[in-house]
């Protein structure tokens, strides 16, 4: 039941029924359930907190005792999905001054985070690995995803009609509810929705796979829940027996990436490709690759000079 909170409701109450008014079935549900997880963290931080007390102190006090166990860029996160519920406080007259103003953001330091991704080499010994049978497996969905660097949950929703074999192009339109009950979803952003060119290889492949399946109905699902964990382990037993580094279906997508960069294919053509929504966002996961470039630019452009 709802009902109007006064001052003096507990903040974790105001906080829940705050998400359930403004959130429900306006947000995916992955993205409902890290409110609800915010929601959970309040009330184990602040459960005798009321909504009359949340001070800058008190507000400033929650995100430090969350901070001691995440690192700074989770508790921002944690900050921006309290926020629009105290702000909408304030409005209600519930609290008078704005708490969240100059909020301090802490965190533990982030751990390393070193992307796994296969070299070239590794690469052609996976796909040369794969049990490429004339119905769909996931030898086939380890295929396409190395191929296109699709995120996991866009390859599953591809149906046969996004191929078009004479153009040579995938379009990119939707992702499968694999997290859900199944179905269509729309992509992560409108970056995301894109057409991208594939090679002669997978036309070849899959104009034979998709013969006499419905056009509609995505290549990989079928009556059973799909499960991340099931294509990681299967692309985990392929590097196994080929000996490379083991890496996940994401690693794929890292794979297909660094491969085009190390390639000398531009960082706004990759950003396109991978459906990120900004180049910003490519320049950060491959930073690394990047700053790799550029020390062979530098060797380039001095042995160009001296050569002058």
């Amino acid at each position: 039941m709802l009902e109007d909170m006064s001052k003096d409701a507990l903040f974790y109450n105001y906080y829940a029924q705050w998400i359930e008014v403004y959130k429900k079935d306006a947000i995916r549900e992955a993205t409902m359930a890290k409110y609800r997880m915010t929601q959970k963290w309040v009330e184990k931080l602040a459960p005798e907190l009321k909504v009359c007390e949340l001070t800058r102190t008190a507000y400033q006090k929650i995100l430090n005792d969350y901070a001691k166990e995440h690192e700074r860029q989770t508790t921002l996160d944690f900050h921006h999905q309290l926020k629009g519920a105290v702000m909408d406080a304030v409005d209600e007259g519930l609290i008078e001054h704005d708490p969240t103003r100059k909020a301090i953001i802490k965190g533990k330091t982030p751990r390393e985070k070193k992307i796994k991704y296969l070299n070239q080499f590794e690469l052609h010994t996976l796909i040369a690995d794969l049990d490429i049978k004339e119905e769909p497996n996931w030898d086939w969905f380890i295929l396409l995803v190395a191929k296109t660097g699709m995120r996991f949950s866009e390859a599953l929703a591809i149906t046969p009609k996004d191929f078009d074999f004479g153009r040579q192009t995938l379009s990119i339109s939707k992702t499968w509810d694999y997290k859900g009950k199944g179905g269509f979803l729309p992509t992560k952003n409108k970056s995301s929705v894109r057409k991208i060119q594939i090679d002669w290889q997978i036309v070849v492949k899959f104009s034979e796979l998709v013969k006499g399946l419905p056009e509609d109905e995505p290549i990989f699902v079928g009556e059973e829940k799909i499960y991340n964990s099931t294509v990681n382990d299967a692309l985990t037993r392929h590097c196994k027996s080929c000996g490379i580094s083991e890496i996940s279906i994401h690693g794929l997508r890292h794979t297909h990436a660094s491969l085009l960069l190390f390639a000398g294919v531009s960082i706004a053509s990759v950003a396109r490709r991978l459906g990120h929504a900004s180049m910003t966002t490519t320049q950060k996961t491959y930073l690394h690759i990047i700053q790799e470039l550029e020390n062979k630019d530098v060797d380039l452009v001095m042995r160009t000079l001296s050569g002058l």
